[in-house]
Parts: structure tokens; C-alpha cells; sequence
């Protein structure tokens, strides 16, 4: 195995863009033609030498796993695999560049919310016929599809959704967790009675993070993107943002509050409930003093606005796709291998409790014994839908237009109607670009 990687500043110099930066390399993306296009780099498929491209490579906690797997593989199969990393802030206009440049081959790691704008490329195989062996869950096949076609193959899917403190639940009373906005908001108040500085939910409030509010205007019935037309700004999103607004001038809820301040609040035992991946428990409660917390952490079900309502959440995890081209064959039996080999899948998990993305890889004892990712899995990814917006190179730019939208309303500078009015017409002049 080999390890490569350029700087940001001479990827983006190599193709004339300057510091356009991941906005910039999206909107290259988005204009490259879409479906079957040529290889990307003119090699021979057959070639059992490929790349393999992830920026959990550039990550201490997560290199060893990988590159195990990659060792295991280059034995097994005669192979040589050149592991290829960017830090993965810049990794989407590092890969956007190269793969546009012909030169990323192989299997190549993909945050799910990436998939649309790599695919539009076209530079990338169609793996409809592959993925069919994998024996992948019905949301993890779906998490690595776009415009009707497969993609990429499942690696870990998870979901975005609210994690519960049950031993502050109980401190308030609050025997079952709540499954309406209304009983919700009733625990909130009891929660708040505790005092001691208890933040009930620490919601996402600060801008970097109020994408989080999207899974909450779903709730109220907001599809935020219907036929193509942006729906923010329609009685349910206003609804979604009048009852955020409540929740935050009744301190329910606390102002400049991001995943990190969450987190810590969480730790700390001054908030009960709190929006993260499923990796939250990990991360909180490695950070927590409380050695015990980790044993209140719940998965929850998004409380829906009357009962019969599917709870809401994210999508979230990754896929592995494959470039046209050099090593392409070899690359998808290597991506085939390390998102549905059972004993691969429960070593990776045991090492980094990312939720494997097949049936069988899920039933495997080494992550069925673990009850929070069943629950969760159970409770929250099994209704779990990836964003809307996500089809766009403008996503980022979308999420932050209705994210300081919200903000004004929070601190008072703007109506909910107004805001999302506003918001709305941002968006949908963004998807125009």
C-alpha cells in the first residue's frame, strides 16, 4: 500500500479556480454532463491495481481499521491498493478536482451527501448489478442511489436523530419518552423545573448547525422540495419555525448552540435531549466526567405532530463508489468485500461503532449485543431519508440561507413568515445557478 495526496491550494490552482474552494468545485460538479460519460482514466478495468480514496485515512481513530482491511485485501488478492487521503473538510473539491482530471481511479469513500454531485460528473459506474449480492437494508441501498441509478455500495448508514438522557428524564418524572411535539413540549417544561442550569434540548440554534431544523419542518409537514419547486416558505415550515421560536423564548431551548456546545451540555448532565449522529454516544460520552452516562444515552424517536406521523431524521454514513476505468473490476469486488464480508464489517464496527449496512452485518453478534445501535437503527435509520437539497452543488449555500433565516427569527429581527418567505426565495434562486 501506498499513500498519496496534494495540497488544496495546488488542486485547486491545477484547474483554474482559485479559491473557489468546495462551493467552487460543487458548481464544477453540478455543470459536468450527467449519466454514462467516458472512462476516467483510460486504464484497464481489469487491472487488479487500483486507487482507494477516503478521508478517514487522514484520521488517527480511524487509518488502522482501513488500512487493515486494505492489507488483508492486497494478500488475499495479489494486489496493490495506493491508499489516497485528503483531511476531510477539503476533501469534496480535492476529489471533485481530481476525478475531473482523470486521475482518481478505483474505489472511492463517499459521505452520502456527496453522491449526487460525484455522479453528475459521470465519471462513475453504475453498480446496479453488483449491489443486488450485498444483501444491503432497503435505506442503505437507497443512501447510495441517484437519479434512479446505484452508485455506490452502503459502507456504514446511520442516521442524524435525538438521543435522550434518561437519567435527567427520570429526575423530572418523565417515565416513556415522547412521541408527540405536544407531550415533547410538556417534557421540556418539566425538564426545565429541575433547574441547576438544565438547557432541556439542546437544539441546534447557532447557524453552522441549523440545517438541524429541516427534520423538524418535515415533522410539520413541510417537503421543503416538491416537483422541483422549493416549498419553504409554506404554512408548515412557518409553523415549524413559530413552535422553534416558543421553545427558544421559553429557554426550552438556548441561543448559540452547535453540535460541539450540545455535546458538551449533554456530557455535563445539563441537557436531556440533544440532535447528533449516531456516533454521538461515542464522542459524548468519551467526553463526559460521568462514567455512567453512557449507559442514560437513548436513542429517540423525533416526536411527530399527531400520532400515526413517521418520525423524521437524517440520513447519514457513507458509501463506496468506483470510477471508470483502471482497476474498476478489481475495485468493486474490493468495495463488495469490505461493505458486506460479515467478518470484516463486525471488526470495523467493534473498532470505529459505525452500523454495518447489510441485514446480515447488523444480526452479526459482535453488533446485535450493542442495544444502542439496534435501537437506533430500529428507531431512527429505518425512517431515515437523505435532504432534499442534497441533489444540488448549491446545498451548502441552501442549508446556510435558511439557516440565517431562522437565526433572525430567533433573536427576534424577523417573523417566522417573513423569514421563510425570505428563505424559500434564497433557495430557489440558488438551485437556478
Amino acid at each position: 500500500m501506498t499513500t498519496s495526496g496534494i495540497s488544496r491550494r495546488g488542486a485547486l490552482r491545477m484547474f483554474g479556480i482559485g479559491a473557489l474552494g468546495a462551493v467552487g468545485a460543487g458548481v464544477l460538479g453540478a455543470c459536468a454532463p450527467s449519466g454514462a460519460g467516458s472512462p476516467s482514466n483510460g486504464g484497464d478495468p481489469r487491472s487488479k491495481d487500483f486507487d482507494f480514496t477516503s478521508w478517514s485515512l487522514n484520521e488517527e481513530a480511524a487509518k488502522p481499521s482501513i488500512e487493515k482491511i486494505i492489507a488483508a485485501w492486497e494478500k488475499a488478492e495479489k494486489s496493490t491498493i495506493r491508499a489516497v487521503s485528503y483531511p476531510y473538510n477539503e476533501y469534496l473539491s480535492q476529489l471533485t478536482l481530481k476525478l475531473g482530471g482523470g486521475e482518481t481511479t478505483g474505489a472511492v469513500h463517499l459521505d452520502i451527501a456527496w453522491l449526487a454531485a460525484m455522479a453528475q460528473m459521470g465519471k462513475l459506474v453504475d453498480l446496479g448489478s453488483v449491489a443486488g449480492k450485498g444483501g444491503y437494508t432497503d435505506v442503505a441501498l437507497k443512501s447510495g442511489t441517484y437519479d434512479g441509478k446505484q452508485y455506490g455500495l452502503p459502507w456504514n448508514t446511520g442516521s442524524i436523530g435525538v438521543i435522550a438522557n434518561s437519567q435527567l428524564l427520570e429526575k423530572a418524572g418523565i417515565k416513556e419518552h415522547p412521541t408527540t411535539v405536544e407531550e415533547f413540549e410538556s417534557a421540556l417544561r418539566e425538564l426545565k423545573g429541575l433547574g441547576g442550569g438544565v438547557v432541556p434540548y439542546a437544539a441546534a440554534t447557532k447557524v453552522a448547525q441549523l440545517k438541524d431544523i429541516f427534520p423538524w419542518m418535515q415533522t410539520f409537514g413541510c417537503a421543503m422540495l416538491d416537483g422541483g419547486k422549493v416549498t419553504i416558505g409554506d404554512d408548515a415550515s412557518v409553523d415549524a419555525v413559530t413552535w422553534y421560536k416558543k421553545l427558544h423564548d421559553e429557554k426550552l431551548i438556548a441561543a448559540d448552540v452547535d453540535r460541539f456546545d450540545a455535546r458538551a451540555l449533554f456530557g455535563q448532565g445539563k441537557a436531556a435531549f440533544y440532535d447528533d449522529a449516531i456516533i454521538g454516544k461515542g464522542v459524548t460520552s468519551a467526553q463526559s466526567k460521568d462514567k455512567t452516562l453512557a449507559d442514560a444515552m437513548q436513542p429517540m424517536e423525533r416526536p411527530v405532530l399527531k400520532a400515526g406521523d413517521t418520525p423524521q431524521a437524517l440520513l447519514w454514513g457513507g458509501v463506496i463508489a468506483i470510477v471508470k476505468g483502471k482497476g474498476q473490476d478489481a475495485a468493486t469486488e474490493f468495495a463488495l468485500h469490505t461493505t458486506t464480508d460479515r467478518a470484516t464489517t463486525s471488526e470495523y464496527f467493534a473498532a470505529r461503532a459505525l452500523p454495518p449496512s447489510t441485514t446480515a452485518g447488523l444480526a452479526a453478534p459482535e453488533v446485535a449485543k450493542d442495544t444502542f445501535t439496534t435501537e437506533w437503527t430500529r428507531k431512527i435509520t429505518s425512517t431515515a431519508t437523505g435532504s432534499p437539497f442534497w441533489q444540488f452543488a448549491q446545498n451548502a449555500q441552501i442549508e446556510e440561507a435558511v439557516a440565517k433565516q431562522v437565526q433572525a427569527v430567533l433573536v427576534g429581527k424577523s417573523k417566522p413568515k417573513d423569514a421563510m418567505k425570505q428563505a424559500g426565495e434564497e433557495a430557489a434562486a440558488l438551485i437556478k445557478r
